[in-house]
């Protein structure tokens, strides 16, 4: 009986973007254990991600959500669904934060995982992701479920909030910001009220753990 050998699949080519040159070099190792993914480029940061993305057109995309520079993992994404389109995204990050995620899923992310996860995880969510899946573990679905579920502070309600982490006073702010107390106090009030809080503490301390300010 003759038999005839089927052609082999095409692998899963996926880029791998960034900058702790340990992770990137562990991730970079799938290729060696799954033969149906193969590492096709890599890139330290956003400006690196465009340039090798250009040059190899990946299938999946392994994004840091924070990146070296002024092109975090969310803008880079962003730009290269400008100028590719559908680009198969798939954050990894050290944080959890619910507006990192949310910014992720903005950005068109097709799925968001911690860098903790096992390896058979992130095998997992890269096949899924190139067959159009997105992949979203329980864990971070609930979190971005509760971001969504909150209603989403203003630019200046953010900008106080800011200066408040900054340990400015009312009156401070209103100077910075060339609006009288009164209105400083509207605002303060109105981010209570959103973050579910009683005092400038608490409100920093849940703007931080949720992403919506960084403290340097």
């Amino acid at each position: 009986m003759q038999t005839t050998n089927s052609p082999a699949k095409p692998k899963i080519g996926v880029m791998v973007v960034e900058d702790h040159i340990l992770i990137r070099m562990g991730l970079m190792t799938i290729s060696e254990v799954e033969p149906d993914i193969a590492v096709v480029a890599h890139a330290e940061d956003g400006k690196e991600a465009i340039e090798a993305f250009r040059q190899h057109r990946p299938d999946v995309v392994l994004m840091d959500m924070r990146l070296p520079g002024d092109m975090d993992g969310a803008q880079a994404i962003t730009k290269l669904r400008a100028e590719f389109g559908d680009v198969r995204a798939l954050v990894l990050s050290t944080y959890g934060a619910e507006e990192d995620i949310y910014r992720a899923l903005q950005a068109g992310a097709s799925g968001y995982l911690l860098k903790d996860m096992p390896i058979t995880t992130l095998v997992g969510a890269i096949r899924a992701v190139h067959s159009g899946q997105e992949y979203f573990p329980a864990e971070i679905s609930s979190r971005l479920a509760a971001r969504l579920k909150k209603s989403m502070l203003t630019d200046r309600e953010l900008g106080v909030l800011q200066m408040m982490a900054m340990g400015k006073s009312n009156k401070e702010i209103g100077v910075a910001l060339g609006i009288v107390e009164g209105t400083v106090k509207i605002h303060v009030a109105n981010i209570f009220s959103k973050l579910h809080v009683i005092d400038r503490t608490q409100a920093v301390t849940t703007a931080i753990k949720q992403g919506l300010i960084h403290i340097e």
